[in-house]
């Protein structure tokens, strides 16, 4: 099939190929959009320093050398399902989200091989769910739905 050469290996979940296992991929809302890559390539703030403010003096006092880090961050990934068939789709949906909120102990490492990028997350909340077809007829099924990561430390 030529969608697998297309979607296939793009997004792997501790080590499963979501396409494969579950016609799972990533997808935009609309053409043109890349609130994905925004997401999954969007630095985590960083944590705030500590300042010391003292009445007598102008402006404040930090430490003379400021060590960064990060805060926690979520990342909101827009998926996209798909089957050949109304109960090929039923199970597979439930079997994803099933999947991502059980994890390896909870976790999850979402390794992008075209960005040489992996996250290290666990499975916050879905939302967003937007049914493409029709679950009540034969045939194709398709449906999109946002799901929030929460990445205790950032990558980036």
């Amino acid at each position: 099939m030529a969608m697998d050469a297309i979607l296939g290996g793009r997004v792997l979940v501790n080590g499963t190929d979501i396409w494969e296992a579950y016609g799972a991929f990533l997808v935009e809302k609309k053409r043109g959009d890349r609130n994905n890559l925004k997401a999954i390539m969007a630095p985590a703030k960083t944590k705030t320093h500590v300042a010391v403010d003292i009445r007598e003096e102008d402006g404040e006092k930090y430490s003379s050398v400021l060590k960064v880090r990060n805060q926690a961050r979520d990342v909101k990934l827009y998926f996209a399902l798909y089957a050949d068939t109304r109960d090929a789709w039923l199970s597979q949906y439930k079997a994803f989200i099933a999947f991502l909120k059980q994890g390896d102990d909870g976790w999850l490492d979402i390794r992008f091989p075209d960005l040489d990028l992996t996250l290290h997350v666990f499975y916050k909340e879905s939302s967003d769910y937007d049914p493409l077809t029709y679950l009540w007829q034969a045939g194709k099924q398709a449906s999109r739905f946002y799901v929030t990561f929460r990445e205790p430390k950032p990558a980036i």
